[in-house]
């Protein structure tokens, strides 16, 4: 990881050896673009499918938020500090794919005759120290405490009028005028979380630290799963009382109901592409178990026609439910008007597609990002508002969720 610092687009991609059934790699990096496509929202499913096509290789890059202006008459006006473009992927010139202590190498023909050097460069960088961020660190509140209260008051507002079900709201938190060494940054928040979807990314300027327990979508052949997270719950150094947090998640009323609807909605949004009768859950309500939570997670599988072009099955699907809200749309509209931070990629994705068609994206949560020209930090966090929530705890677990990125810049 150390040696791909020198690149000006990266993604980096690691289970961190949570052997996830569906997996197909323990880590992924990819470096150097040969050709890239970034755009704004307009059209941008339509520009990625082209590009998708045309390249016929394996593609990494970014869907931010931002997207669901493009899937539907919707509008993302809220303040933006970090500046990402809607979209961006690139075809890596080098591409390394590790699974059970192998690496398949490919790199594109006009550079693999650097392969060996690459080789020697990678060994000697193992041995050197990373340099330490020095500069501290600020933290802010983009919504305060008591704005949060009567804001997720208005959103209960909402439910009760029957506009939506459940709507995830999410608040930022940011630091400006502040330097950090990315690297540095997403090993300290790696080390803290060690999630099975943690991801490295470098455009330009601009990086993605994350730590994130979910994966959105993923294509195999023509199977299609999704895996929506629902439902959190603190850690206890205690045995006993973890056993126990874990199991009172699992019987919690409010976080299973949160989950089945998120379910129903991803279900729904499956069936769009997805052969008729063929969707199924999978798992539900399943509790998984990480350094810093329990989460409550459920797998929905579809099948597809041979021929369903891969884009169409994300643009279908995106937003994923677990960021959106049931009705998603009236859900994403209150949100907007709610929250006061453009979310970009936060509650975007970041994957990759293969030469094949194949995809694999998470969900950008449990994230650092940082503008380094801006010299711009951001951290978000939320969690799903339904009737049966109490503002004060869903303000608590939404700290929860955040110790890991604020430990990560605080030291």
């Amino acid at each position: 990881m150390l040696w791909s610092q020198q690149f000006d687009d990266i993604v980096w991609l690691d289970s961190n050896n949570h052997k996830n059934q569906y997996s197909n790699y323990d880590a992924v990096l990819a470096v150097d673009a040969f050709t890239t496509i970034r755009t704004d929202y307009f059209d941008a499913f339509e520009r990625l499918k082209e590009y998708q096509t045309l390249t016929n290789d394996w593609i990494f890059g970014y869907l931010t938020y931002d997207l669901k202006n493009t899937t539907e008459h919707l509008k993302s006006e809220n303040y933006d500090g970090l500046g990402f473009p809607d979209l961006y992927f690139f075809q890596p010139k080098k591409l390394f794919l590790i699974k059970d202590n192998q690496v398949e190498i490919k790199y594109l023909k006009m550079v693999d005759d650097e392969i060996e050097d690459d080789l020697l460069e990678i060994e000697k960088s193992n041995h050197l120290t990373i340099e330490k961020s020095n500069h501290p660190i600020k933290i802010k509140l983009r919504i305060h405490k008591d704005s949060y209260f009567e804001k997720a008051t208005k959103m209960l507002g909402h439910i009760q009028r029957g506009d939506i079900y459940e709507a995830n709201f999410c608040q930022e938190f940011y630091a400006e005028d502040s330097e950090i060494n990315p690297f540095e940054t997403f090993n300290k928040l790696n080390a803290i979380s060690k999630p099975p979807f943690a991801s490295f990314l470098k455009f330009e300027d601009k990086y993605m630290m994350s730590a994130s327990p979910e994966r959105y979508i993923k294509k195999n052949g023509t199977t299609i799963i999704s895996q929506p997270i629902k439902g959190t719950a603190k850690r206890s150094n205690s045995t006993v009382e973890d056993l126990k947090l874990a199991e009172d998640l699992s019987k919690d009323p409010k976080e299973r109901s949160e989950n089945i609807m998120i379910v129903d909605l991803v279900r729904n949004d499956l069936s769009h592409t997805a052969i008729k009768g063929s969707v199924e859950v999978k798992e539900l309500c399943r509790v998984h178990s990480f350094l810093q939570v329990h989460q409550m997670i459920s797998t929905v599988q579809s099948k597809v026609e041979p021929e369903t072009n891969a884009v169409d099955i994300i643009r279908s699907t995106f937003p994923m439910g677990s960021m959106t809200g049931v009705p998603k749309i009236s859900a994403m509209k209150i949100i907007e008007n709610l929250e006061e931070t453009k979310r970009g990629l936060y509650s975007g994705s970041v994957g990759y597609f293969t030469p094949k068609g194949n995809f694999d994206f998470n969900v950008i949560i449990r994230s650092i990002l940082y503008n380094e020209t801006k010299k711009y930090i951001s951290y978000s966090v939320g969690g799903a508002i339904t009737a049966k929530s109490d503002p004060l705890k869903e303000y608590e677990e939404c700290l929860i969720k955040a110790k890991a990125m604020r430990e990560s810049l605080e030291g």
